[in-house]
């Protein structure tokens, strides 16, 4: 079948397979291009299939030359309709991964629940033996809780008092305001339960009860805190509740376990979830103009890469901030980065809008780098040829019927 690009709002309805794994591949090859780090031999990475989570397995099999075990919930293809970009992002990966002589097995299914849970133990403990490094990275809005069956649903909002921005449509270029209104205890609740630290203290409880933390294990969650002037619907809103509360499981995880348990602060990147976010599609365009001028800018696998080579296994301590935080996002939050980010988005915002857009901000690249999260827009694929969307990932068996 033809496959192309069929967008609603901020969603990417199909994806290509020959594109998700054109763009493995060169995460995979800048990877290779490294120095190799001296990392973990064994990892397991939970929330596997795209943007950090992915680019943590690869750096962790082509850079540390680790055997990796993954877990995701992703959607196979179907008839006529295309699987999700996560699975044929993994499937990419481990054919790769194998075709290099490294172990890699996945499961695929709802991370939250006890059932993956028990399933994963179980593959780690028979493949693995234990792991050096545990990466969690699963973004959902909505969680069941595994134990009480109830069911939370988190929500962008502020909290305290309503928000007003200006933000941008990245299909269109269309600027338009935007008011949200506040939350209120129950939305916030509901967003700390999904987002929170909860679920990554019950994994990680259960590994260690297993026995599968190995001496010296690291145990890693990712978090994102941003400019002061996203902070009204980012941080100080209910997602900026939840990631506190993840940062306070990790300073909790730090001292109950045998493990060394951090929160990593990353760079902004084009997600489908941070596309969602008023004023954020916006600001990324902004900052990517500004960080592309000054050669600065990086993508998820320059991030991890850099996370894994200069920070996690240098073998010296490991550096973080004032809050017990590693910071790889020092590029993004650089003083003159900001000031130039927030003096164009105050022109934006002053001048004109959209008529000011290729002037201020990268519209284009924004684009770009969303249609490439689905496997489109990648150099050397054949976008008009016919492509097979049923793409088997070797480790999981097909379902059966």
């Amino acid at each position: 079948m033809i496959i192309e690009p069929r967008i609603r709002g901020f969603i990417c309805m199909t994806a290509h397979p020959d594109g998700c794994a054109a763009h493995v591949a060169e995460q995979i090859d800048y990877v290779q291009r490294q120095p190799a780090v001296g990392g973990p031999r064994r990892v397991l990475v939970i929330g596997a299939s795209t943007g950090y989570g992915l680019a943590s397995r690869i750096v962790a099999a082509f850079g540390c030359a680790a055997d990796t075990v993954g877990v995701f919930f992703e959607r196979p293809a179907a008839r006529r309709r295309t699987a999700s970009a996560g699975w044929y992002n993994s499937a990419a990966f481990e054919r790769a991964a194998h075709a290099a002589g490294r172990g890699a097995w996945s499961i695929n299914g709802d991370a939250f629940s006890n059932e993956i849970r028990e399933q994963t133990l179980d593959l780690v403990a028979r493949e693995l033996g234990q792991v050096d490094l545990v990466v969690y990275s699963v973004a959902a809005p909505r969680r069941i809780h595994p134990d009480t069956g109830e069911a939370f649903n988190s929500v962008l909002k502020p909290i305290g008092a309503r928000y007003d921005g200006t933000t941008i449509d990245p299909n269109s270029g269309a600027v338009s305001t935007v008011q949200i209104e506040p939350a209120d205890e129950t939305d916030i609740a509901n967003t700390v339960a999904v987002m929170g630290g909860d679920d990554w203290r019950l994994w990680s409880g259960a590994l260690h009860e297993a026995g599968l933390l190995a001496p010296g294990c690291r145990n890693i969650a990712y978090t994102y805190a941003g400019p002061s002037y996203t902070h009204a619907i980012y941080r100080a809103g209910t997602i900026g509740r939840a990631k506190q509360h993840l940062e306070q499981t990790a300073g909790a995880l730090d001292r109950e376990l045998p493990a060394r348990s951090l929160v990593s602060v990353n760079k902004a990147l084009v997600t489908q979830a941070s596309a969602a976010i008023p004023v954020i599609p916006l600001y990324l365009m902004l900052l990517f103009r500004v960080m592309k001028e000054r050669g600065s800018h990086e993508g998820a696998i320059e991030q991890i890469h850099r996370l894994f080579a200069d920070r996690l296994y240098t073998g010296a301590e490991i550096p973080t901030d004032a809050d017990g935080r590693v910071r790889i996002d020092d590029r993004e939050m650089d003083a003159e980065v900001q000031q130039e980010v927030e003096r164009r988005f105050t022109a934006f915002a002053d001048g004109g809008g959209a008529d000011r857009i290729a002037e201020l901000a990268d519209l284009d690249g924004y684009r770009n780098e969303f249609l490439r999260l689905f496997g489109f827009g990648l150099p050397g694929i054949d976008y008009a040829a016919d492509a097979d969307p049923d793409i088997a990932i070797p480790s999981i068996p097909p379902a059966a019927g």
